[in-house]
């Protein structure tokens, strides 16, 4: 009879106290699988969702308005300037993209329906720094913006709301208070952004037709909006962060030691803060993991000591019949291996249930690496060789005659 058969045999004896015993060893392994498979899928989710919002991305915005000490928030305190729109855009060579975006909540209006959005003003770089393309027709180009064309490009939401879904309104008429505009593009579909607002319920329109004709500002020089950029590589971020910061404390002739007005945040902050949290959490089940395995490894031992003692008179008899020492400790070697890699198994399709479920319940992607998967059951069998030796020692070093007589 093989090692194996022989060990799956004396487990199936006590079904209970094998199931118990791998117990540590399945908890631990299901947790190392839902941990990598959400981790992943979450890292995933994370990646998309701010690949959606803009590749490198840099936000400025104006400082904060205050008024009988209280603090009205970034971008309430008109600061920045067109001419420091244009000097972040010639003197931050780290900077690939920069453009302006001017924001206002109106209603718009299409055969006979209507739908309040956020219509925004911008150059066509904003486009390409939110990495948004034309899900139909076209967007505008810089011939838009200085003829101050009245063009608009529509989110999907507003499409929705105003011809309904799968229509296509390219070369329609849209009102923007009471303005024509002709419809020259949609924007593909973004879904939901990091902040859970919807990424597609927006209209954009040339920045120079939104000055004249959507909201005509009374601020003259100054950028009534936000200004993104985009930075040449993601290592670079950070560097042009710090320059447009020495760029406008120059421009604005800020002493040292005094308060900004005006903010730069840096998207990949964002994501990095994601990511240290996923490390965080990656690291504290890896802990109960490790944990799980060391009790489940203890629990296998004193189990086979138990199963040792029970047995030595089989033991005794198996020697006096010719069975060798190595062949004894073959055996219960076997056996808690075989407990282990069982414990192991299970652990694996505890692991996958549980992460299929979580992934469900948030929209995540379920991502599953087989190389973790291997080495976790590798490892729940490396837990029955090292927890299952001495056991398996002590039974092939019985005397055999001391064996039978056993009580």
């Amino acid at each position: 009879m093989s090692p194996v058969w022989s060990a799956l045999r004396a487990l199936r004896r006590n079904p209970m106290r094998s199931f118990l015993t791998a117990l540590g060893v399945i908890v631990g392994v299901g947790c190392v699988i839902a941990m990598t498979s959400i981790g992943a899928g979450a890292r995933a989710r994370v990646e998309e969702t701010f690949a959606a919002m803009g590749s490198n991305m840099l936000i400025v915005r104006s400082g904060s308005a205050q008024a009988g000490g209280a603090r009205g928030g970034a971008g309430t305190e008109p600061s920045l300037t067109w001419a420091d729109l244009a000097a972040i855009r010639d003197e931050v060579p780290e900077l690939a993209l920069v453009a302006a975006q001017l924001t206002a909540a109106a209603q718009v209006q299409a055969e006979g329906q209507n739908w309040a959005t956020s219509v925004q003003g911008t150059t066509p770089e904003l486009f390409a720094i939110r990495n948004w393309t034309a899900g139909a027709g076209r967007l505008f180009d810089a011939g838009d913006v200085e003829g101050a064309s009245k063009v608009i490009v529509l989110g999907q939401t507003v499409v929705e709301n105003l011809f309904g879904a799968f229509t296509d309104p390219v070369g329609r008429v849209v009102r923007v208070n009471r303005v024509p505009f002709e419809v020259v593009g949609v924007l593909a579909e973004k879904g939901q952004s990091a902040f859970g607002s919807d990424n597609d319920d927006v209209a954009f329109v040339p920045l120079s037709t939104f000055r004249s004709r959507v909201e005509t500002g009374e601020l003259g020089q100054f950028v009534e909006g936000t200004i993104f950029a985009s930075a040449r590589s993601p290592e670079g971020a950070a560097l042009a962060k710090t320059r447009i910061e020495d760029l406008l404390r120059a421009r604005h002739r800020i002493r040292k030691g005094a308060l900004d007005d005006f903010t730069v945040r840096n998207l990949g902050d964002f994501v990095a803060a994601q990511e240290e949290g996923a490390r965080t959490m990656n690291l504290l089940l890896s802990g109960i993991a490790l944990v799980s395995l060391v009790v489940g490894g203890i629990g296998i031992m004193n189990i086979m000591l138990v199963s040792v003692t029970e047995r030595t008179r089989e033991i005794g008899l198996r020697m006096a019949v010719g069975a060798r020492p190595r062949s004894i400790l073959v055996q219960f070697l076997v056996e808690a291996i075989v407990l282990s890699g069982a414990g192991g198994l299970a652990g694996l399709a505890a692991g996958l249930g549980t992460a299929a479920w979580l992934v469900s319940r948030f929209d995540w992607p379920m991502l599953v690496h087989p190389a973790v998967t291997a080495l976790a059951l590798a490892g729940s069998a490396l837990v029955g060789v090292v927890f299952g030796l001495y056991p398996a020692w002590k039974a092939s070093r019985l005397d055999p005659i001391q064996a039978l007589r056993f009580e």
